[in-house]
């Protein structure tokens, strides 16, 4: 079972750009693509060890004990998406974090 990362982890946001406009364009359609999206992100951070902390409609925000598995994920991440039509935002930023719990 995977655990939250702790000591020096690397963040990773995901977001639909353009999401309310992809909303707007493909009406009913919106729930299977963002479950869709949903399975290709999932499926690429449990690929390269990410641990999601938290997902808000079509963000997610998880983290990773080493960066190149969030670099890893990004670009694993955005090949599969962009197969597929709409494509997240994927940005990665490593901070120090200590969990706090």
């Amino acid at each position: 079972m995977l655990t939250i990362p702790t000591g020096t982890v690397t963040f990773l946001f995901t977001d639909i750009e353009g999401s309310t406009l992809l909303l707007n364009r493909v009406g009913d359609r919106y729930p299977e693509i963002l479950s869709e999206h949903q399975k290709i992100l999932r499926g690429a951070f449990a690929k390269h060890n990410g641990y999601d902390l938290r997902t808000a409609g079509d963000s997610f925000f998880v983290t990773f004990a080493r960066a190149a598995d969030a670099i890893a994920t990004a670009v694993s991440a955005q090949k599969e998406l962009a197969a597929h039509g709409p494509v997240a935002r994927v940005s990665s930023a490593q901070a120090a974090a200590r969990r706090a719990l």
